[in-house]
């Protein structure tokens, strides 16, 4: 079999199965009023993270979700979204797509506010999105996309890409390695369907989002996933896999690159009351202002005794700027 072929006989036994914990780390499901999560939901909650940001979700986007799940994070978006079609689930296997399916009309008889219209659940992959140009608001996806080998994670940025409104956004939750994933673990598609051999690295994982178009990449959380033991996986070394949440923005790409945000503030520390760099950053004294990666490093460059620039918290919600 192919790893795809792999991945879909995966998923295909935990949606028939549920087996909590079986793919990824849990993650502790959103907490809103008036939305109850069903039981069946819980089980087959295989995300590393979260792709939900409630302060971002008014104005009733429409969201494309690739690879369904048990349907929680699809439900959590209807819940900002009440109207037919609001959710668009993508997802290539049938059984994954029944037991959604069946999750969510338990979801219509425990939440009044929900009808189970609201999340259209279709038959795709990632590769080819069954949805038109400039179609959606929002295209989520969690623990899916590392398992993709390279050339297939790019094929599904320029899908998610090509569907995406202009000012869109790509919210992704997925897994990354602290350093490169030996090839002996790469190659094994049992592993790499259960999200633990196909992660690449901060580096080229950021790298991927941009060259597939995306102007602004904010990380909204960078946490401990996984370590895969030196004993267990044949390594020389213990190798540690984080999770990754991030937001992509279907902006242009300014001429100097691609802005990323990971939390990084610069504080100007000279004799003005501000500092002006003449290219549309202005620096108050002592006060720090959020600014993306290659902005810091301008700064600092520019004055490296009186502008203080802080260390990614890798945490990033708004405010700042290029």
């Amino acid at each position: 079999m192919t790893y795809l072929e792999t991945a879909a006989q995966f998923y295909r036994e935990v949606a028939e199965t549920p087996q909590v914990g079986l793919c990824c780390v849990q993650s502790t499901p959103l907490q809103l009023p008036g939305l109850k999560i069903p039981l069946p939901m819980q089980e087959m909650n295989y995300g590393c993270g979260t792709t939900v940001h409630p302060t971002e979700l008014g104005n009733q986007p429409t969201v494309l979700y690739v690879g369904v799940g048990g349907g929680l994070e699809a439900l959590q978006f209807a819940y900002f979204s009440r109207h037919a079609g609001a959710v668009i689930a993508v997802e290539p296997v049938g059984a994954m797509r029944e037991a959604a399916a069946r999750n969510l009309e338990i979801a219509a008889q425990e939440n009044p506010w929900f009808d189970t219209s609201f999340v259209e659940i279709r038959e795709g992959d990632a590769f080819n999105l069954p949805v038109a140009d400039l179609r959606v608001d929002i295209v989520a996806q969690n623990c899916l996309f590392n398992i993709f080998e390279p050339e297939d994670l790019t094929r599904a940025l320029k899908e998610a890409y090509r569907v995406l409104k202009p000012g869109g956004r790509l919210q992704m939750s997925d897994p990354i390695a602290t350093s490169q994933i030996p090839a002996h673990l790469q190659q094994d598609e049992r592993l790499r369907a259960m999200c633990l051999s196909g992660a690449l690295t901060y580096q080229e994982y950021t790298e991927k989002i941009t060259n597939a178009g995306f102007g602004q990449v904010e990380i909204r959380a960078r946490r401990p996933y996984r370590l895969l033991d030196s004993q267990t996986y044949n390594l020389k070394e213990h190798l540690l896999l984080e999770s990754l949440d991030s937001v992509s923005f279907k902006v242009a790409i300014p001429e100097d690159g691609a802005c990323i945000f990971t939390g990084k503030t610069a504080v100007y520390a000279g004799s003005e009351p501000f500092f002006d760099d003449s290219a549309g950053h202005v620096l108050q004294l002592g006060i720090p202002a959020a600014v993306c990666d290659k902005t810091a490093a301008k700064l600092a460059a520019i004055k490296p005794a009186e502008i203080i620039v802080t260390n990614s918290t890798w945490h990033y919600s708004g405010g700042g700027c290029c």
